[in-house]
């Protein structure tokens, strides 16, 4: 059989798990069993790790899947490849995002068994922070293989590129750590609020979850200086962040299932949906994906949702 009616089976079997209605904010809801969480892109459809899985969906239903023993933390589309952390192997896995098989398992070490961490690409290699005393592996994609490891402080987990550099997060020390990744090694340093987290690099500014504070900084990328906190609720954690479209877009766990923040003025536009618990979220320019692992769920938002209220 051939690989596009293999597709279109997946499809219609994947269609039984869409909920027959949207909520009441107008997400479409995909029912998806097991601990779906973090998401990665593709096109017009979305990867979610899962337990002993990564899997492809559509707003059609599941398009494929991939086992792994333990895969965690936020992943990377580059190369032609879906890049994801494996916690229990200690290994960057690579999957071809067109036959959906895994093409390469590389023993880089993970700095978070827990999974609480990124993997992201920039400046043609693969980043993932592989030991919690304060190391970064960068990856080839064209060789498979670690070619530098860059130290940082102890407790680096999550990671962001973007404005020609490299960015890290140290939970424990409270740092943002600017790494050149023409050099491999940090220049500079941001100091944050408590437990910062997950981050992303764009709209003019890198932005970090202080999850203990329940604020996002805005920090100047040129100089590190902090300038600007938006305070979105009592703590931020479990959450996720992203930017696209003049946005920062924000997965809360209390109060809301994501926050969408005007990036030049720093203002909150808008609070969707009731809150369903931890998750990650991922932009696209037609909508949105969310995901919530406690209610078991996918959520598409489409564009025409995410939109500021006009007020009278």
């Amino acid at each position: 059989m051939r690989k596009f009616e293999l597709m279109v089976l997946a499809v219609i079997a994947g269609i039984a798990a869409i909920s027959p209605a949207a909520h009441a904010e107008g997400e479409q809801v995909i029912t998806v069993p097991g601990f779906a969480d973090f998401l990665a892109v593709d096109g017009k459809t979305v990867w979610a790790t899962n337990k002993g899985r990564v899997e492809q969906w559509s707003r059609h239903g599941k398009i494929a899947e991939v086992a792994m023993d333990h895969p965690c933390g936020a992943m990377t589309i580059a190369h032609g490849a879906l890049w994801v952390a494996d916690c229990e192997k200690g290994t960057l896995n690579r999957i071809d995002i067109r036959t959906a098989k895994l093409t390469a398992a590389i023993p880089t070490g993970i700095a978070n068994p827990k999974g609480e961490l990124n993997v992201v690409a920039g400046d043609g290699s693969i980043w993932v922070a592989s030991d919690d005393k304060g190391m970064i592996a960068r990856v080839d994609p064209v060789s498979n293989s670690v070619t530098a490891s860059v130290t940082v402080d102890p407790g680096t987990w999550y990671l962001a590129f973007g404005h020609g550099s490299l960015w890290a997060v140290s939970a424990s020390q409270q740092s943002l750590q600017r790494i050149d990744p023409k050099t491999n090694t940090v220049a500079g340093k941001t100091a944050l609020g408590k437990e910062p987290g997950f981050l992303a690099a764009g709209e003019g500014a890198v932005w970090v979850q202080e999850q203990g504070d329940g604020t996002v900084a805005r920090i100047e990328p040129a100089s590190g200086e902090l300038t600007g906190r938006i305070k979105v609720g009592d703590n931020l954690k479990w959450g996720d962040i992203d930017i696209g479209g003049g946005k920062v877009w924000l997965r809360t766990t209390d109060d809301q299932v994501f926050v969408v923040i005007n990036a030049k003025t720093l203002a909150i536009e808008q609070r969707m949906g009731k809150a369903a618990g931890s998750g990650a979220l991922r932009y696209t320019r037609p909508g949105l994906w969310t995901s919530a692992h406690d209610e078991h769920t996918l959520s598409w938002w489409p564009k025409s949702m995410l939109k500021p209220k006009l007020r009278h």
